[in-house]
């Protein structure tokens, strides 16, 4: 059993803001292979299905970002499940730009609270996840202001070629194709950028 978990915070006031990135690929998961996020248990949204052949748990957090890993622990603990194997966890990054999205099979929290939470209550950094570019702040900009803020709209735009992206990226994660995915899309990434 895969656990995807997208991260974000609950209630409407957040919905589709950068913070919510994680959400966001949650839906578009859910619509794409028709599964429904609603069942309310792990503090969490939780749906189950079958993703390239292989049965899934999604989850929206609801513990509110910076305690997300009370909720993904339970998740782990109930399906005992192997963190390095068997999660996969979607997040924002603000040092990725709007479109970009980048995928590590491991690594640290980057400063980014929701995953600080899960590398504490887990006790490991050993988890894949795919980073969802949400743009850096502005330099006269508070940085709750920024993730707590929404897309102007073109970098909606933007982001939501990246949410394509991260679908198809969970698929091939599934398939074993972690590398293959990572070489697609951070590179893909870089050349958005002229870095390569």
């Amino acid at each position: 059993m895969y656990i995807i978990a997208g991260l974000g915070n609950p209630g409407r006031q957040y919905a589709h803001t950068r913070h919510n990135a994680g959400f966001d690929v949650m839906d578009a998961i859910a619509e794409k292979y028709n599964i429904s996020i609603s069942e309310k248990k792990h503090k969490a949204l939780c749906g189950r299905g079958v993703i390239a052949g292989e049965k899934v748990v999604l989850a929206k957090p609801q513990t509110f970002m910076n305690l997300s890993g009370e909720s993904v622990a339970e998740l782990i603990s109930y399906y005992k499940a192997d963190p390095a194997e068997d999660l996969i966890v979607i997040y924002d990054d603000i040092s990725l730009a709007p479109g970009g999205i980048r995928i590590r099979k491991r690594g640290s929290a980057g400063g980014h609270n929701g995953i600080k939470s899960i590398i504490a209550c887990l006790d490991t950094q050993e988890f894949k996840r795919i980073r969802m570019g949400v743009g850096e702040k502005p330099a006269d900009w508070d940085l709750v202001d920024h993730v707590l803020g929404r897309f102007a709209a073109a970098d909606r735009e933007r982001f939501e070629g990246a949410v394509a992206d991260a679908v198809c990226a969970v698929e091939m994660l599934l398939l074993g194709e972690t590398d293959q995915a990572m070489n697609r899309y951070n590179r893909k990434k870089q050349e958005t950028d002229g870095t390569v």
